[in-house]
C-alpha cells in the first residue's frame, strides 16, 4: 500500500530535515522544498496528498503558493505553519481555500492529528470524484431493478433531485440508502458542491458535535488548531446524516437550529458562519415511533422528512435479483481482472430463492466472493458460501440450498450445518438489533465475547453490513 505523500514548502533547511524526519517516522513519504514556484510545478509529477507550507518565505508567501494551488489543483489540502503573531493571516488564509493551519512551536502529535484529518477530508473529496465519474449522467446503471418498488423509486429520486428539500431515506441496513443520496446529490443543481456522508452513529456524542460543527483553537483539551465542521464543509452541497435515528437529543436541538437559520457556530466561539446545504438523511429505524418514545425531536422529524423515500428490501423486489447479479459481475471482472461471464443455473436459483438478510449489499459481498473463487467463466454451486440457507417456514427447519453438503461426510456436513446456522443467526440477530452487539448478546443469552469471536470466526464485515 502506498504511503500518504506530504510536500513540505519552507525556506529553511533545518526545518524541512526536521519535517522529513517526523514525517518518516509517522509512516509518511516526504518530499522537501524550499522554493515556492518550484515546489508549484513539481506537484504534477509528485502528487502529493496534503501540501504544508510555512507562511512567511522571501521568494513567495504561503498565501501566494495558496492561491496558485487553488487554480490548479483544488482538491489538495493545503495547511499553512505559522508564528503564534500571524494568526490573523492564518485565518484569512482558511478563508481563502486553506484546509488549516497549525502555529509555532508545535509538537509532532499536533502535526500528526492534523495531517490524518487532512488525509480523511483528502478521501472523502477523491471518493466523492469517484463516484461522480463512474454514476455519470445514467441514473439506472446505479440503481438497478425492473420491479414495481425499485421503478417507484427511481420514479421519485428523479423528480425530488432537481429540488432543494430536505429528504428522508428510510430502509432496511443494506438496501443502498448512501447510494441513492449521492445519486440525487449527482443529479442535483447542488452535484459542483461537495457530498459530505456523516455517520451519526459511529462517534460519541461530543465527538460528533465537534465532528459537526467544527471548533475554535483552544475550545476544548486537544483543540489545538481551528477546525471547520462538516456542516460548513458541505457548503454548497449535500450533507448526509446516516443513522440520523442515532444522534443525541441534544445535537438534534443544535442541527435543528442550524437547519432553520441557516447558521452554524463552531464550539469555542461566539460568531455565526452562513451555510447553503441541503440535508438527505437516512435512517433503518422508525422515526415515528422514535418521536413517540420521545428520543427524537417533533420539529426536527418534520423539518428532516420534507420528502420521505423508502429503499424497500431485495426480499420484496426478487425479479430484480438477476439484474443485479449481472451488474456485480460486470462490476467485479473489472475490479478482480477476472473474465467470469455467467452464472449456473443452479447457483442463481440458491441466490433467487435466499431471503437476503443483509440485502443488496450482501449480494454484493457474495457475488465479488463467486468472482474471486471462480476458476472458470461462470460462477457454479461451489464458488458460493456454504451459508446460503433459507428458513422452511412450513416445517420450521433450515433446508439447505447448496446441494453439496449431501455428497460429504457426516462430520463434514454437520460442521457445515454448524457454521450455516452460527453465521446466518448472527446476520438475523444483527438485523433486528440494528447492529447493537450488546443487545444481540443479551438476546442470545451469550456475552459480548463470544458475539465478537464468532464475527471474526466468519469474516463479518459489520461496518459494511450496516
Amino acid at each position: 500500500m502506498q504511503k500518504p505523500r506530504i510536500l513540505v514548502i519552507d525556506d529553511e533547511e533545518d526545518m524541512l530535515e526536521n519535517y522529513a524526519r517526523i514525517l518518516s517516522r509517522m509512516g509518511y513519504e516526504c518530499l522537501t522544498q524550499k522554493n515556492g514556484s518550484i515546489a508549484i510545478d513539481m506537484i504534477d509529477s509528485y502528487g502529493p496528498d496534503v501540501i504544508l507550507s510555512d507562511l512567511r518565505m522571501p521568494d513567495m508567501e504561503g498565501l501566494d503558493i495558496l492561491d496558485r494551488l487553488k487554480k490548479i489543483h483544488p482538491d489538495i489540502p493545503f495547511i499553512i505553519v505559522t508564528a503564534y503573531g500571524d494568526i490573523p493571516t492564518a485565518v484569512e488564509s482558511v478563508k481563502r481555500g486553506a484546509f488549516d493551519f497549525i502555529t509555532k512551536p508545535f509538537s509532532s502529535e499536533q502535526l500528526k492529528i492534523t495531517l490524518e484529518r487532512a488525509l480523511k477530508y483528502k478521501g472523502l473529496t477523491d471518493e466523492n470524484r469517484k463516484l461522480k465519474e463512474q454514476l455519470g449522467s445514467c441514473f439506472n446503471l446505479e440503481i438497478i431493478g425492473k420491479s414495481h418498488v425499485i421503478r417507484e423509486v427511481i420514479e421519485v429520486v428523479n423528480r425530488v433531485a432537481i429540488t432543494d428539500a430536505n429528504i428522508l431515506l428510510t430502509g432496511e441496513s443494506g438496501t443502498g440508502k448512501e447510494m441513492v443520496a449521492r445519486i440525487i446529490h449527482s443529479k442535483s443543481p447542488r452535484s459542483k458542491g461537495p457530498f459530505i456522508p456523516v455517520d451519526c452513529a459511529a462517534l460519541p456524542e461530543n465527538l460528533l458535535e465537534s465532528e459537526l460543527f467544527g471548533y475554535e483553537k483552544g475550545a476544548f483539551t486537544g483543540a489545538h488548531t481551528m477546525r471547520k465542521g462538516l456542516i460548513e464543509s458541505a457548503n454548497e452541497g449535500t450533507l448526509f446524516l446516516d443513522e440520523i435515528g442515532e444522534m443525541p437529543l441534544g445535537l438534534q436541538a443544535k442541527l435543528l437550529r442550524t437547519l432553520q437559520d441557516r447558521m452554524v457556530r463552531r464550539l469555542g466561539s461566539n460568531r455565526f458562519t452562513p451555510v447553503d446545504i441541503r440535508i438527505i438523511a437516512a435512517t433503518n429505524r422508525d422515526l415515528k415511533k422514535a418521536v413517540q418514545e420521545g428520543i427524537f425531536r417533533n420539529d426536527l422529524y418534520y423539518r428532516l422528512n420534507v420528502i420521505h423515500i423508502n429503499i424497500p428490501p431485495l426480499r420484496e423486489r426478487r425479479e430484480d435479483i438477476p439484474l443485479l447479479v449481472l451488474h456485480f459481475l460486470k462490476k467485479f471482472n473489472n475490479l478482480h481482472k477476472k473474465k467470469v461471464i455467467s452464472i449456473s443455473p443452479e447457483a442463481m436459483s440458491v441466490i433467487e430463492d435466499y431471503p437476503w438478510p443483509g440485502n443488496v449489499r450482501e449480494l454484493q459481498n457474495v457475488i465479488e466472493r463467486a468472482v474471486i473463487m471462480s476458476d472458470s467463466e461462470r460462477i457454479e454451486l461451489k464458488d458460493l458460501p456454504n451459508g446460503l440457507i433459507v428458513r422452511d417456514v412450513e416445517s420450521s427447519g433450515f433446508q439447505v440450498l447448496n446441494p453439496t453438503v449431501n455428497s460429504i461426510p457426516y462430520k463434514e456436513a454437520k460442521e457445515i450445518w454448524l457454521a450455516t446456522f452460527e453465521k446466518n443467526y448472527l446476520l438475523s440477530l444483527f438485523e433486528n438489533t440494528s447492529f447493537n452487539i450488546s443487545r444481540a448478546a443479551e438476546i442470545a443469552g451469550i456475552n459480548r465475547k463470544t458475539i465478537h469471536r464468532l464475527i471474526k470466526r466468519y469474516n463479518l464485515d459489520i461496518k459494511r453490513l450496516r
